[in-house]
């Protein structure tokens, strides 16, 4: 029998990351919306589309969340996107109300499960899900540092006409305006990316990188990024199931890494079985370090909206 992967939320992303995962051939998968149709739907075109594609696993959506018995991963992509006039604390205030339930359900129905969270504010979701559940931090994990390193690693590729597989990077802290995009060990084939790109220019990058998401928002007018965020949460997905200890930034609530405690910040942690396997930490410039912890510092803040 193979093993479950469950994705809530039949939005662009979670039906975007079921298709990533049916592709991947590994996993069969429940997909969940609270629409009626939404889920069934995707996860029946999804089926169709196997004969083509080549892959064996099976789909299948629903409103119960009942089909998600038995998970080894949940994703957890449920949530609204901010709205004209909706402030911060609006966001998080609704999508809490949303993110709470759906992992007391998820729990419920799969105990043993890795949770994946990809709802935003990421990082704020990511703590009222390890609040919510009672798992164990290690088990709890968000998805944007491999999002947002990705970008970076893009961006850097364009500037310097290389393949996106020779660029090394990470990108650590909070998902949003206070990411910290590490200069220091950021390298193309091992070459320093500051022997490659002027100062003025990186920090153009770094921008845009911070940028990233909004940008696609700008361009989209209608809606928000999917396909590089499914990616993201495919590779993670594809690292813990095949318990292959891949190192990758993603969100987990510190506890004396870094210097920090008590806060969901992105940084590298080795991925496998079981979630996360250990937390590595990279030596940062001095102030690479001061960054981290502004971008802590506002975590925090946000965070302090749940109470």
């Amino acid at each position: 029998m193979r093993q479950k992967v469950s994705v809530i939320g039949a939005g662009n992303v979670g039906a975007t990351t079921a298709q990533r995962l049916a592709e991947m051939d590994l996993v069969d998968i429940a997909l969940v919306d609270v629409v009626e149709g939404l889920a069934e739907g995707k996860a029946l075109d999804l089926r169709e589309a196997a004969p083509v594609v080549g892959y064996d696993s099976s789909v299948v959506g629903s409103t119960d969340m009942a089909i998600t018995e038995g998970s080894r991963v949940v994703v957890v992509t449920s949530g609204l996107a901010r709205k004209p006039g909706m402030s911060r604390d609006d966001l998080i205030s609704a999508n809490a109300k949303i993110v709470g339930p759906v992992v007391e359900e998820v729990v419920r129905h799969s105990p043993d499960a890795v949770l994946v969270m990809v709802t935003n504010p990421l990082d704020v979701m990511t703590e009222l899900a390890i609040r919510v559940s009672g798992l164990d931090r290690r088990r709890v994990i968000g998805m944007a540092g491999v999002l947002d390193t990705a970008r970076f690693r893009s961006f850097l590729a364009s500037e310097l006409a290389v393949s996106v597989r020779s660029v090394e990077a990470y990108v650590l802290g909070g998902h949003g305006d206070t990411m910290v995009p590490l200069r220091g060990v950021t390298s193309v084939a091992g070459v320093p990316v500051g022997r490659l790109i002027p100062e003025g220019r990186l920090e153009e990058i770094v921008q845009r990188t911070r940028d990233g998401g909004a940008e696609v928002v700008k361009l989209l007018k209608t809606g928000s990024a999917y396909y590089a965020p499914a990616a993201a949460v495919a590779q993670m997905v594809d690292a813990i199931l095949r318990d292959r200890g891949l190192v990758l930034p993603c969100a987990i609530r510190l506890d004396g890494e870094y210097g920090l405690s008590g806060v969901v910040m992105g940084v590298p942690v080795k991925l496998g079985a079981g979630g996360v396997q250990e937390v590595l930490e990279v030596e940062l410039t001095q102030s690479e370090r001061a960054e981290l912890e502004r971008s802590a510092a506002a975590v925090r803040e946000v965070t302090a909206v749940l109470g």
